[in-house]
């Protein structure tokens, strides 16, 4: 790492337990100063100059209000089911007329909209449903009849089965429906960061990541654990489930996203990825 920077990078960053292979131990390094958040509000911190680099939603890369880059030094996506961004339903899915949905995740809601229409045939409503507040004060909506949930929230505060016996996860459904993997955020920078310090972060980053490939049993024990995982599905979430290092597979299931995105009317004008180099 570079000591030359005048001031640590600021990096937007998310403190579920699924992204603690791309985040663990950055706390501790000097070029760096971690300002947490959940996923939905990285793309506003990004834009307003709070952070320089954040592990934003995939989705708000298409939906900024100014260009970004792909800051190739990791991302959270899956090849299959995912375990934590799941639909409830109390009814069989393709009847489903609302769906109350968490707004922690831009992505997660999007990936809802296109797999209901194209595997569905069908184009509920959809009500934002601030899940983390409520499972923080212990208040749930007095289950509504569907609801798409992210994050350790799903494993840590599951809703009852027996009240939600038709679910999806959406991982698995888009693999299914596609044959590609999923982007659920990936680091982006603003395209007018200094050189010199997205070079520097994109070193810190991704040697983060690569040394955190040898820790994931230490996270496991010092992070998922106390948080309410069961240490065996915490093991299978992060060393099985879930996908890290950027591949042209991963990025080629991300542009299928964004062209489905722009198809549906989610997203306006689709971009071309961009990648800094």
């Amino acid at each position: 790492m570079t000591a030359t920077l005048s001031a640590p990078i600021r990096l937007g960053v998310v403190n579920f337990i699924n992204t603690l292979p791309l985040i663990d131990g950055l706390e501790g390094l000097a070029d760096v100063d971690l300002v947490p958040t959940v996923p939905s509000l990285l793309i506003d911190a990004l834009l307003a100059g709070e952070v320089e680099i954040a592990l934003c939603s995939s989705i708000d890369y298409q939906r900024s209000m100014e260009p970004l880059v792909v800051v190739p030094a990791g991302q959270l996506g899956c090849t299959g089911p995912t375990l934590t961004v799941r639909l409830y339903s109390q009814s069989p899915i393709e009847s489903l007329a609302r769906v109350y949905a968490d707004t922690d995740s831009h992505t997660s809601v999007a990936l809802l909209q296109i797999l209901l229409r194209e595997i569905y045939a069908i184009d509920p409503e959809i009500v934002p449903y601030d899940a983390r507040e409520h499972v923080a004060n212990r208040r749930p909506l007095e289950w509504p009849e569907a609801m798409l949930l992210i994050g350790d929230k799903v494993v840590t505060d599951s809703p009852p089965a027996v009240r939600y016996p038709h679910q999806l996860d959406l991982g698995e459904a888009w693999l299914g429906h596609t044959g590609h993997p999923f982007v659920f955020a990936i680091w982006m920078a603003r395209q007018s960061l200094d050189a010199e310090r997205l070079h520097t972060a994109f070193a810190v980053l991704d040697h983060q990541r690569r040394h955190n490939e040898e820790r994931i049993d230490r996270m496991i024990h010092d992070r998922a654990v106390p948080r309410g995982w069961p240490r065996d599905l915490a093991e299978v979430y992060l060393k099985e489930r879930l996908d890290y290092a950027p591949t042209p597979e991963r990025m080629e299931g991300l542009a299928i996203f964004f062209r489905k995105a722009h198809e549906h009317g989610i997203v306006g004008d689709c971009r071309t990825v961009h990648t800094a180099s």
